[in-house]
């Protein structure tokens, strides 16, 4: 064998021993044999199970790679140890630009969601959004992080509630991306990440197995965040603002409790019968944050629910929305971005879903897991806090951001899942 690893595309069916993997290997290294149907998922598959054979590095090549099956097999080899190694094909068929944009993107997303809570912790994370952001548009970026008791004072209440049990300080980040040169210029659309960056499920304690993986719980910050970076990469030109609610959810005496009522800035008041519902109630003071902007977009993305998980399985994003055109052209997008979301129930009267004899609302219902209809009851919960009654505004659930075990598709860890989503729609309504 050669001492570089090739990998090929051929149409023509495996044969021999090989007949009935879909992948063969000779001299160079491997063959994939596309199927007729589902060739995106058979190249990822295919390039998970030779990363699985110990190989570091390998090279594409040949004219039947996209970039889209390009981009597959680089989803199915990389993995939380292994972040490249892949070197893409240049040829008639591929775009090697937009790969590499999508990498960037990707890198930054998954080095996040898998780093560790020692290291990615509300700060950390709120800096580092903003360093990656403000490198790849430096002239174009501003921001600010308001933290610990300056919440209070802006009345960021949920951030302030969620994280005050931990010594390390909740955050609020508020990016300005603003490509136009006018400081007057409207805001064309706002991202707001749910940055839970450890979730312990606080005095609603999560089981060991269930907080194993909490670190993951600022995937929605780091989705957004990697949506819009990718975005600048593909050349928008519109002002858009990004709000990462950063927070442990921890234990101590400084801990927010059951049955607290919350004020929140708009005046809905909110009771606490689970602080493992917790990413609700930071993302409600980014949803208003964003609300204050004007713009006219407001979509947030957040690891939400395990109902969302349990609805649509870890293949899909969940989306929600009022507006139901908007829900649909959302979908669109997810499609032509090769990535999977599924629209999930939400009505006006979801608002009401989540009952409270002391408050407008609890933040959930006092029944594990939420009860039935639990995505959908989180969901409502924050239309309670957009404008528009609801009219721009898309909420996505990711429960395919993450996973806790490898499958034949992916490995453990971030799948990075919802990001090319987030750039197409800021591409395509911003």
């Amino acid at each position: 064998m050669s001492e570089q690893f090739l990998v090929r595309l051929s149409e023509e069916p495996a044969k021999g021993v090989w007949a009935q993997s879909g992948t063969s290997f000779d001299s160079q290294g491997a063959v994939i044999h596309l199927p007729e149907a589902s060739a995106l998922k058979h190249v990822q598959r295919a390039a998970r199970a030779i990363a699985t054979q110990g190989l570091a590095k390998v090279s594409l090549q040949g004219e039947r790679w996209t970039t889209e099956l390009q981009w597959a097999f680089y989803q199915g080899f990389v993995s939380p140890k292994q972040l490249g190694g892949v070197t893409f094909v240049d040829n008639t068929n591929s775009d090697l630009a937009a790969l590499e944009a999508l990498k960037v993107s990707a890198t930054w997303a998954r080095q996040m969601i898998n780093g560790t809570a020692e290291d990615i912790y509300p700060e950390s994370l709120a800096g580092k959004a903003a360093e990656f952001i403000q490198s790849l548009a430096p002239e174009h970026v501003s921001y600010q992080i308001i933290k610990g008791k300056a919440l209070l004072e802006q009345q960021w209440i949920g951030i302030h509630e969620v994280g005050r049990g931990s010594e390390r300080p909740p955050v609020l980040l508020e990016l300005d991306f603003n490509p136009t040169g006018d400081d007057d210029a409207p805001v064309s659309a706002a991202l707001v990440g749910k940055g839970i960056t450890f979730d312990s499920g606080g005095y609603s304690i999560k089981a060991s197995e269930g907080m194993l993986g909490m670190k993951c719980d600022m995937g929605g910050a780091a989705t957004v965040t990697a949506g819009l970076a990718l975005a600048i990469q593909r050349g928008i030109q519109k002002r858009i603002k990004l709000f990462l609610c950063c927070a442990e959810n921890l234990i101590s005496g400084h801990a927010y409790k059951l049955g607290d009522i919350l004020t929140y800035k708009n005046g809905t008041t909110v009771e606490i019968v689970n602080t493992d519902a917790e990413g609700r109630l930071v993302l409600a003071d980014g949803l208003m944050a964003a609300a204050e902007t004007g713009a006219p977009l407001i979509l947030d993305a957040a690891t939400l629910t395990g109902a969302a998980l349990m609805a649509v399985g870890q293949e899909y994003n969940a989306i929600f929305g009022l507006d139901k055109p908007l829900v649909r052209e959302v979908c669109q997008f997810a499609d032509l971005e090769s990535e999977a979301v599924w629209p999930l129930p939400l009505e006006k009267w979801h608002q009401n879903a989540c009952p409270s004899a002391y408050a407008d609302t609890a933040n959930s219902r006092p029944v594990k897991g939420g009860g039935a209809g639990g995505a959908s009851n989180a969901a409502g919960f924050l239309s309670r806090f957009v404008p528009n009654d609801g009219q721009g505004w898309i909420h996505l659930d990711l429960a395919a951001c993450f996973r806790d075990n490898a499958s034949a598709d992916w490995s453990a860890g971030a799948t990075t899942l919802g990001f090319r989503t987030i750039a197409r729609f800021l591409q395509e309504k911003a």
